[in-house]
């Protein structure tokens, strides 16, 4: 079948209510994609932001001063960022609790509010253990933080990073830990919950760092944080030194399966999401997730830095920032994390309107448009205020910043700004409602009136339109 034979057929379908991308729910009129600002927060690592039924974002982390937990809250993602911010609790003068104040985590369990947070003892800063405090008021940033103290494990070693999910009708606490009998560093376990802060029954060790990239500076296997989705547990977690090392991993497993065993789990050979110097994003790790404003994207949630060389201890560096981004899905149903993205605004895919598997990407610096892109990175650009101004907007690469989507000889190509008055006049559209989907978005050439982006033959040109099928070529839907 054709092109032209496929998309009359593809016609036929959507009129009779058909048509709908594999693996993706059919757009609602309307729809805007989930587009935010980074950094979202300086200076806050292990970052945990999690939608409660209120409307709010609640938002926690790690503090460089390893002193206190805080919270804020907003009714959006970005309004977190400017957010105040409450101390709810404050390290101990003396003993237990008293040092080390990391990775705290929110959850409303039961219908009461807890946090989950490490913290060393006075006497012994590195004596870090899980530890869990309670609060019955509807606003977890008023009302009290009862002490319901240490969490019990078989063994008394180094161990952080606790969080705690639900599968099926069991919640599970999942950790990291040190056990001196497999070796230096931390591994993952797991074990199940009779209480939000006692775990019961079988402790598993589900994952030990024995990849490359998990032992650089130090065998680390830490944050771990749970996604679920077509009928599979996803679990990120962090790897290696705190420094431009840091990297996340991914172990999955069948949701039916006994996830107390070890041999129920799989992890990536590589990691899934990493340093990227071109978009000067270094050490992106210990995430967790969250949901769009319209409930409709999965929020990948981290921190990294913004420079590779750190003077002295990496965790005396306080410029571990609060980044968020959009988590993709792959046809298989697996999580496509991607490459963190630059500073500024998040970037978008461009979907076709009547080929929906095909998004705009780049293939050797010619644009095109094809399904199940790999790199993710290869099909998202960032919309910004156009090289030309005067209302236009430019589509800039997320992975060769700098290069920005053009026209020459009426085709469309993605290359580097070399700065002169016909680039910027060539990458430069008007963005307008789709031709053949107001939902959607048409792109007309500032520099040729009539001409827009459009795709033939699964290639991207400026032409200009006036058929049907012209119209749908030439419109995209931003997700």
């Amino acid at each position: 079948m054709d092109r032209r034979t496929f998309l009359a057929a593809s016609a036929s379908a959507a009129g009779a209510g058909l048509l709908v991308a594999p693996g993706r729910a059919a757009a609602a009129p309307g729809d805007t994609p989930a587009r935010y600002t980074n950094s979202l927060i300086a200076q806050r690592a292990d970052p945990h932001i999690t939608r409660h039924t209120d409307g709010y974002y609640y938002f926690t982390a790690t503090a460089p001063e390893y002193d206190r937990i805080i919270l804020r809250r907003a009714t959006t993602i970005q309004g977190l960022a400017s957010a105040s911010e409450t101390v709810v609790w404050r390290k101990h003068g003396s003993g237990d609790m008293g040092a080390h104040i990391w990775a705290p985590e929110l959850h409303f369990v039961n219908g009461r509010w807890y946090i989950y947070f490490a913290a060393g003892s006075t006497g012994d800063v590195w004596k870090i253990r899980p530890y869990v405090l309670e609060n019955t008021s509807a606003n977890p940033l008023t009302g009290t933080w009862t002490e319901r103290g240490r969490i019990a494990l078989p063994l008394d070693t180094f161990s952080l990073d606790a969080t705690t999910f639900v599968v099926g009708s069991t919640r599970y606490l999942c950790w990291a830990q040190n056990d001196p009998a497999v070796g230096t560093g931390t591994n993952l376990y797991l074990a199940a919950m009779s209480n939000p802060y006692t775990i019961t029954g079988t402790v598993a060790r589900i994952s030990v760092p024995t990849y490359s990239w998990e032992t650089i500076g130090h065998r680390v296997n830490e944050g771990p944080a749970a996604i679920q989705r077509n009928g599979k547990v996803f679990l990120a977690f962090s790897a290696s030194a705190t420094d431009s090392n840091y990297c996340v991993g991914l172990l999955t497993a069948s949701a039916s399966a006994n996830l107390l065993s070890a041999s129920s789990w799989t992890k990536t050979a590589t990691p899934v999401f990493a340093t990227n110097a071109a978009t000067s994003q270094y050490g992106p790790g210990h995430n967790s997730f969250t949901v769009s404003e319209d409930g409709r994207s999965d929020i990948l949630v981290y921190h990294d830095r913004s420079y590779r060389d750190i003077s002295g201890d990496p965790l005396n560096d306080p410029n571990r920032r609060t980044r968020v981004q959009k988590l993709y899905w792959k046809p298989d149903g697996t999580p496509d994390f991607g490459i963190p993205v630059p500073d500024g605004a998040t970037p978008v895919r461009l979907r076709s309107n009547n080929f929906p598997d095909r998004c705009i990407r780049h293939w050797e610096y010619r644009a095109r448009i094809d399904p199940n892109v790999a790199p993710l990175a290869d099909s998202q650009f960032r919309i910004v205020t156009g090289l030309a101004g005067t209302g236009t907007v430019s589509l800039e690469s997320t992975n060769f910043p700098g290069y920005y989507l053009r026209h020459r000889n009426n085709e469309a190509w993605v290359d580097r700004n070399d700065g002169t008055a016909q680039f910027r006049s060539d990458a430069s559209f008007y963005q307008r409602a789709g031709l053949a989907d107001s939902s959607g978005a048409s792109f007309e050439a500032s520099s040729a009136a009539g001409r827009y982006l459009r795709h033939y033959n699964y290639l991207l040109v400026t032409q200009p339109v006036s058929t049907a099928t012209d119209r749908a070529d030439a419109t995209f839907h931003l997700e």
